[in-house]
């Protein structure tokens, strides 16, 4: 069982950057691949980026490549997103999610934990 909570969203101006983290409870946090995904209202929800468990390969949509990273820190169980040069198209709330598979992966289906969401809002 794996528990998430993201926070450090907020509003930030176009070109603005922040950093979200995710902290996770649960014993078995290292053998898991994380996500970052998110939904903009009334849009489908979105994969954005994902790490492996080791933290060593990484994948990312391409709306946000380049400007985002992911990456995450197994002793502390944590992972983050540093969000850099955001548009208001970036506004929408973001999601930490946790696939036991291990491999960094943008099928939402396999992720099988999730929190409660951050809101980042951009403004233009």
């Amino acid at each position: 069982q794996v528990q998430l909570v993201e926070s450090g969203g907020g509003l930030v101006h176009t070109g603005g950057s922040l950093r979200l983290s995710c902290a996770a409870s649960g014993r078995t946090f290292s053998s898991y691949a994380m996500g970052w995904f998110r939904q903009a209202p009334g849009k489908e929800r979105e994969f954005v980026a994902s790490v492996n468990w080791s933290g060593d390969s990484t994948y990312y949509a391409d709306a946000v490549k380049g400007r985002f990273t992911i990456s995450r820190d197994n002793a502390q169980k944590k992972v983050y997103l540093q969000m850099n040069s955001l548009k208001p198209e970036d506004t929408a709330v973001y999601y930490c999610a946790a696939d036991p598979r291990g491999q960094y992966s943008d099928y939402e289906r396999g992720y099988n934990y999730w929190g409660q969401g951050t809101q980042v809002t951009v403004s233009s």
